[in-house]
């Protein structure tokens, strides 16, 4: 299974050669610098870990300066660990780009939610909330949340009002719309999860179809190019 670690740059939108436009995201993907290659004989499964982002020496622990002096890598900020199919064609050290994705592949992009604080009910769970007329003095309060008569108590996982987001969500079958390998970005169509700058894994999709015939793509348009060829 192919994977690597990106950075969210940020959403926008492109116009393909019907003229339609797509909504896309911008990661920037890499490069990655493996870590460790585990093996089924030695751990008991094949991986290997990566990191991403080089931060300072003075803000990274001596037992982690000492597994990147190992690997012969800076300091890496962010590290993850990904499984694949064949260990042997990784080394220690070496680094991972963005063109192991092409032009038509699907992807599977995790990330943590934004989070949005303490929420109500009505936001956090899709409560209906009370009626709205006027005297009702109701709107958006909690109202009953167990009946007293058949248990007298609150079962237990009751939603309630707490904290929303912050959470590990995985959105599948991503289309890579277009691969820029001298800056090391990938588009894809859709959203992912976290804010800008927030760093997320990018993986071959696991549900792709059995038997998928890759589409032709149509040449990716920037939106100024689209104006400047409508003026001529």
């Amino acid at each position: 299974m192919l994977g690597i670690l990106g950075k969210k740059i940020g959403m926008t939108n492109i116009f393909n050669e019907a003229g339609r436009s797509v909504p896309v995201t911008v990661i920037e993907a890499g490069p990655c610098y493996v870590l460790q290659v585990k093996t089924k004989a030695n751990d008991g499964y094949d991986a290997i870990q990566i990191g991403l982002g080089q931060k300072r020496e003075k803000v990274t622990s001596k037992p982690d300066l000492g597994r990147f002096k190992k690997a012969g890598t800076p300091p890496l900020r962010f590290v993850r660990e990904i499984r694949v199919k064949d260990p042997a064609i990784f080394k220690q050290g070496q680094a991972i780009t963005a063109d192991i994705f092409a032009k038509g592949d699907w992807i599977d992009v995790v990330g943590t939610s934004i989070g949005k604080g303490f929420q109500g009910g009505v936001k956090r769970w899709n409560w209906k909330g009370g009626h709205a007329g006027h005297g009702s003095m109701f709107g958006r309060v909690i109202g009953s949340i167990q009946s007293g008569a058949r248990l007298g108590r609150v079962t237990k996982g009751h939603h309630l009002p707490g904290r929303l987001g912050v959470e590990r969500i995985t959105i599948q079958n991503l289309e890579v719309i277009d691969v820029d390998k001298d800056k090391n970005l990938i588009v894809v169509k859709g959203s992912i999860p976290g804010h800008k700058n927030n760093f997320v894994v990018l993986q071959e999709a696991k549900k792709r179809p059995k038997g998928y015939v890759r589409k032709q793509h149509v040449h990716v348009v920037k939106k100024k190019s689209v104006k400047a060829a409508m003026k001529k």
